[in-house]
């Protein structure tokens, strides 16, 4: 661990004499007439010792605005570029691509040409450290197939789910600066093996990071990551290198805005209607920040100013995960630094403009009407005793909270295109195995929540005469004269535009996607049908739904998956119970390497989600499907067959687990459409930049060349 420290601040030493004290120098003209520099534009030439460098990002950045600012911009094939619309203000600018290291930092402002020279990185070694995580983690040596069982754990692709998006990197990358790396401050220890150990057990997320490497054979596994970083501390580097942007992926245009406090992690943003993007144009977007904080951020795009609003809670015994048991941590110390009642976990705005929210609003003890005994229609076919998260909607016009008690427990949501705007929303892992939804028109006409709301357990025809009837609970065998219950939740929720359906994805190994059709009372007559993914496939997280009912998922085994309903041959029956549709699935392996010796298609990946663009709001084509690159430093488009790979190369580190697009303006060409992301890594101090990093949201544009403003 010490050479490994040694190593990393040489490599810091060498980037610091480069980007060290900000040099402002004057503006150079260029004699390009492709170059047109307006008065809010920057603009020049990249050039490295053997000439023009193409795709390389330039990164303006300024603390001069209400919230600190950055717009980056890729070289196209002649090392030119042009950063559009910046706000008045002194920018630090530099250039930063692979092979390079970071260039000397250059004050100025908008209205100049800048040329600018590319500083080439003096070894490999420090190239490495501008590489995204995967190309770190995919350094990790996994337990061969041939070595399983391993503890408890039967199948590779099994391990490969839990330290992948299944449980590890369903948080926060691996492969980043402060994962790969041992801190002094974690302590003294025999081995590595013993570091990691005590690693998991830092900060409040202790319960959650024991709980999954407790799915593994623990003592392997802890090996299995001092390995890695003991291997990368004696200077082996990555196997594989990352391209250079290419294409469409240099007409992308970053803009950075910092939001929330260096404590306080983001789940999702939002800040349109996904069913009409159009809703709210030009205005402002809300975060969730889940177990970190009940301040939520709200930023501003049109001023660049961030700002906070307390969600509240109905009872305030609530509890909070500042009561969560934490060892202490190596950057934050022995005190929590999370305090939240509500644990915020996923944002959607509505036609008016309204926030709505899964979350925490009393505590977990249901209300009696939710219960055994209850007339609630629901409660009568399926009680529930408790939920640990609920709704919320906030109003941004009026600053009022309505608070939402729910007998099921929440995690994403999602409105149906229907008269009565139905909120469907999922469980998540640890649910009580139904799908609820808020009746949104009665809600509103009447206020009564509980009248509202419904739920229903998840229900296959397996006795195949099309219609939910008597069933047999999900230990017993299938009885071809009933229905069969599942013991499943889901995960991620969508509903399907072409009928209506409610699609999730059911978390594990070999993991599973679900549709549900409500039928007119879903209370009483919703079907489910169940589809686990074929080899080599395995392991959904999050996924959507296209306009054409075709769904999508992230696996974890590296791949993009699409789940065509229509394909299938059997849809109900004795045999529907999860296999029955091979033919329905296709995969698309994800860009980046697979892991080290492993011979398996697919990649180091771990998408967290994957969501469709129905209306074309990037600029790629309706109903592209678009996953986040969680270990890829990247959002990936999948675009007729192939991956367009949106990076984001600053801060190295970039994690998402939601995306959101909105049209500003449908008549302004790429000026007018967007799309929005935020941090979302529950660990930004593990990031370039550590424990000062902020949360930050990311907006793309994709323009028609890279030289357009």
């Amino acid at each position: 661990m010490r050479t490994e420290r040694r190593l990393l601040l040489g490599v810091v030493a060498i980037a610091v004499l480069l980007t060290a004290a900000p040099a402002r120098v004057d503006a150079q003209q260029s004699a390009d007439p492709a170059l047109q520099i307006g008065s809010n534009d920057l603009g020049g030439v990249v050039m490295g010792p053997s000439g023009p460098e193409a795709g390389v990002w330039v990164i303006a950045e300024t603390t001069d605005l209400p919230t600190k600012f950055a717009k980056i911009v890729v070289t196209d094939d002649r090392g030119r570029y042009v950063i559009p619309d910046l706000p008045k203000a002194n920018y630090s600018v530099w250039v930063r691509g692979y092979g390079l290291v970071d260039s000397p930092k250059v004050r100025t402002e908008p209205g100049k040409t800048l040329d600018l020279t590319a500083v080439v990185a003096p070894n490999a070694a420090a190239a490495a450290q501008y590489y995204p995580p995967i190309y770190w983690y995919s350094m990790l040596k996994v337990p061969d197939k041939s070595e399983f069982p391993v503890g408890k754990v039967a199948h590779q692709g099994e391990w490969l789910t839990v330290i992948k998006s299944g449980g590890c990197v369903a948080c926060h990358a691996l492969g980043t600066p402060g994962t790969r790396t041992i801190s002094n401050e974690l302590g003294e220890f025999k081995n590595s093996a013993e570091a990691w150990e005590r690693r998991v057990q830092s900060g409040q997320a202790l319960t959650q990071m024991a709980r999954d490497i407790g799915k593994l054979d623990a003592e392997r596994a802890y090996a299995m990551f001092g390995d890695w970083t003991d291997r990368i501390a004696a200077g082996e580097l990555p196997f594989d290198k990352p391209a250079r942007p290419q294409g469409i992926e240099r007409n992308v245009v970053l803009t950075l805005w910092d939001w929330s406090k260096p404590t306080a992690y983001l789940h999702d943003l939002i800040g349109t209607d996904r069913r009409k993007p159009t809703v709210n144009p030009n205005g402002k977007l809300y975060g969730a920040t889940e177990d970190s904080t009940d301040f939520f951020p709200v930023l501003d795009p049109k001023t660049h100013t961030a700002s906070e609003v307390k969600h509240p809670v109905r009872d305030p015994k609530t509890p909070s995960s500042k009561d969560h048991p934490m060892g202490p941590s190596p950057v934050w110390g022995a005190d929590p630094i999370w305090d939240s009642q509500t644990s915020m976990h996923n944002p959607m705005m509505d036609e008016k403009g309204r926030v709505w929210f899964t979350a925490r609003v009393r505590p977990p003890a249901n209300p009696d009407f939710c219960r055994r005994g209850s007339e609630h229609p629901s409660a009568k076919a399926f009680p529930m005793a408790e939920s640990g998260r609920h709704l919320s909607m906030y109003d941004p016009g009026t600053g009022a909270f309505t608070l939402i008690s729910t007998c099921f427990p929440t995690h994403h949501l999602n409105f149906a295109e229907d008269a009565n705007h139905t909120l469907w929303v999922s469980s998540g892992v640890g649910g009580n195995q139904v799908v609820g939804w808020l009746n949104r028109k009665i809600f509103e006409e009447t206020g009564d929540e509980a009248k509202a709301q419904g739920w229903t357990p998840f229900i296959v025809d397996t006795n195949g005469n099309g219609r939910r009837d008597d069933y047999v609970e999900p230990k017993a065998p299938v009885d071809p004269a009933k229905d069969k219950r599942l013991a499943v939740n889901i995960y991620s929720v969508a509903v399907s535009p072409v009928d209506g359906a409610v699609w999730g994805t059911n978390l594990g190994y070999p993991g599973a996607i679900i549709r549900v059709a409500p039928g007119s009372n879903p209370t009483e007559t919703a079907l489910a049908e169940i589809y686990e993914p074929p080899l080599p496939g395995y392991g959904p997280r999050g996924g959507d739904v296209d306009r054409s009912g075709v769904f999508w998922a992230s696996l974890a085994s590296g791949h993009l998956a699409s789940f065509d309903r229509r394909k299938c041959k059997v849809l109900n029956g004795p045999t529907a119970t999860g296999k029955h549709c091979p033919e329905g699935w296709t995969f698309h392996q994800f860009p980046g390497p697979q892991f080290k010796d492993l011979k398996d298609p697919g990649s180091a990946e771990a998408s967290y989600y994957t969501w469709i663009d129905w209306f074309d709001t990037l600029g790629l084509g309706k109903d592209v499907p678009i996953a986040s690159g969680n270990l890829n430093d990247a959002m990936l488009a999948l675009v007729d067959g192939k991956f367009v790979n949106l990076r984001v190369p600053y801060p190295v580190g970039f994690f998402t687990k939601w995306t959101e697009g909105r049209m500003d303006d449908p008549n302004a060409g790429w000026k007018g459409r967007s799309l929005w992301t935020t941090y979302s890594t529950r660990a930004m101090f593990h990031l370039e930049g550590g424990k000062e990093n902020r949360p930050k949201v990311v907006r793309f544009q994709l323009r028609p060349d890279p030289l357009a403003r």
